[in-house]
């Protein structure tokens, strides 16, 4: 089993001075430290992306968005933009925006073009939440959206799915492709929570009705909810769609231990749902899948679930769960099951 690992050294340089912001370069940082503390890179198929281009931008964002990138870059080395209270952008952030986009596109083309079996694309900025037209959400560029769009441009993917399991709504992604039925995306988020969208009923228009998937959850969702969600919404809907590939919104704020949210998943969850995903495309698409970092503001949360995610992508039994498990009752998830099933069908 080959898997690609895709990553930058540049990641590092979109930071706040003097502010602790939650979306910081230690989360990239504890990335490559168990990364490299237990010799993963030395397995993997390690490689280095290089920025999207302004016409991959444009498949996904307007021009306008693309003119504010290029006016930010331009501005003097001390200027900082806020696009709201939770998002900044440096004259270099543009930049590293594009680098990590080019991650998950160069994450695409390995799967895509044989060089290796599945790929696991370690980027930030984060991207769900950055809409066609504004960054919002710590993401400037909606990155997935952008490598699913270059995955039908460039290989004639008819069908990709999007899975996203962050803590947050997928508001980004799911914007962009809401009317496009070649791309079925799926979210379990928090609801209500940030950003506020992300409910049962937003599943698609203009004949795409059906292709945007919204699996709404109260705080207090883990491991046993999150697998019946996954086994009798997910998988099967996922099944019924028939994907040329597969790519994840890989979040680990839904971990029981992280600041920004109340969900009750531990890394033996996370682990459990990556693993039901990859067997997922191993019956669809010939094992094509791409796991894309998003969300995870506890660094051990975040840096061992990507490391589990790792073993899982190189058919490894390693893992680790560094926190244990919450230990609380789960809330009943029957019912949302139920109407989630019906509304879609499944």
């Amino acid at each position: 089993m080959t898997t690609a690992y895709v990553t930058h050294q540049g990641y590092i340089e979109h930071k706040m001075q003097n502010y602790q912001h939650p979306e910081h370069p230690g989360r990239i940082q504890a990335v490559w430290d168990v990364f490299e503390a237990n010799n993963l890179p030395e397995r993997m198929h390690v490689l280095t992306p290089e920025p999207v281009t302004d016409e991959q931008i444009t498949q996904v964002h307007t021009r306008k968005h693309l003119e504010t990138l290029t006016m930010i870059s331009n501005q003097d080395q001390m200027m900082m933009m806020m696009y709201d209270q939770d998002t900044y952008a440096l004259p270099e952030t543009p930049m590293i925006a594009r680098l990590s986009a080019g991650g998950i596109v160069t994450a695409v083309d390995a799967v895509m073009r044989g060089d290796a079996d599945n790929a696991l694309a370690a980027v930030r900025p984060p991207g769900h939440h950055a809409t066609p037209s504004r960054a919002m959400g710590f993401c400037i560029l909606s990155n997935v959206a952008i490598a699913a769009r270059y995955a039908q441009d460039t290989y004639n993917a008819k069908r990709v799915l999007i899975v996203d399991y962050d803590v947050h709504h997928g508001n980004g992604t799911q914007d962009v492709f809401y009317a496009d039925d070649s791309v079925l995306f799926v979210s379990t988020h928090q609801y209500p929570y940030y950003p506020g969208t992300g409910s049962m009923d937003e599943t698609g228009k203009n004949g795409a009705e059906g292709t945007t998937l919204n699996v709404p959850l109260s705080a207090g969702h883990g491991d046993a909810n999150y697998a019946r969600v996954f086994d009798e919404i997910v998988i099967p809907a996922a099944k019924r769609f028939k994907p040329d590939l597969v790519i994840v919104s890989a979040g680990f704020d839904a971990h029981h231990v992280d600041p920004l949210a109340g969900m009750k998943l531990s890394h033996t969850g996370y682990r459990d749902l990556s693993r039901k995903l990859v067997t997922l495309a191993g019956d669809v698409c010939e094992g094509k899948i791409v796991f894309a970092l998003e969300g995870g503001y506890d660094l051990p949360a975040v840096s061992h679930g990507m490391r589990n995610v790792a073993h899982v992508l190189l058919g490894e039994d390693d893992m680790i769960d560094s926190y244990g498990s919450a230990n609380e009752r789960e809330p009943d998830v029957g019912g949302i099951i139920e109407q989630v099933q019906a509304v879609h069908n499944l």
